[in-house]
């Protein structure tokens, strides 16, 4: 007889200061906005700063000791039913099916996820905004918050296998012909 072994998808971190991970949840982050699009040197930037919630993308062995990186990677994560607004696309159910198959490389859905007592949703991690911030600022940002969420393997793991096939892929100049078309 076989059981079939459950695997929670989120645990809820309970101490202020447990060390910052990959796949922590971090509410309201402050993110730098640069609204200039010519850039001239020594000229003052127009910027706006904009709280969102993002998920800890950079390794874990790289986020401990602070000698290792100074920018933690980032990516902002939405609701499903935030996300489909913003991206009307996914309204459709065709789209819907390749967003859970992961066929869609910019963004990666997660399991629900209980917003404080609140209706749960499905999550959509948001690759092509991938922000980097100080490390000792989202370290900071960490022990202000009363609870933290954070995301478990293998799922971890599989979030960041579909950020790298986000960031690793390569446009080639010239694609192979389509030689099983050819007469």
């Amino acid at each position: 007889m076989s059981t079939i072994q459950t695997y929670p998808w989120y645990s809820e971190i309970l101490h202020k200061e447990e060390l910052l991970q990959q796949g922590d949840f971090i509410f309201k982050c402050p993110i730098v906005q640069i609204n200039s699009t010519n850039y001239i040197s020594n000229q003052e930037i127009d910027a706006e700063i904009h709280d969102y919630d993002v998920i800890v993308m950079s390794q874990s062995c790289d986020l401990v000791p602070e000698k290792k990186i100074n920018l933690a990677l980032v990516c902002p994560f939405y609701p499903l039913s935030k996300y489909v607004i913003s991206n009307p696309d996914c309204k459709n159910k065709e789209m819907q099916k390749k967003l859970h198959r992961g066929e869609i490389i910019s963004a990666h859905l997660l399991n629900e996820y209980e917003f404080d007592d609140q209706n749960s949703d499905f999550l959509v991690v948001d690759f092509k905004s991938v922000q980097a911030i100080p490390l000792k600022l989202l370290k900071q940002i960490t022990l202000t918050c009363e609870k933290r969420k954070r995301l478990l393997p293998p799922y971890r793991e599989h979030l960041s296998q579909a950020f790298a096939r986000f960031i690793m892929r390569v446009g080639l100049p010239t694609d192979i012909p389509k030689f099983y078309e050819q007469k």
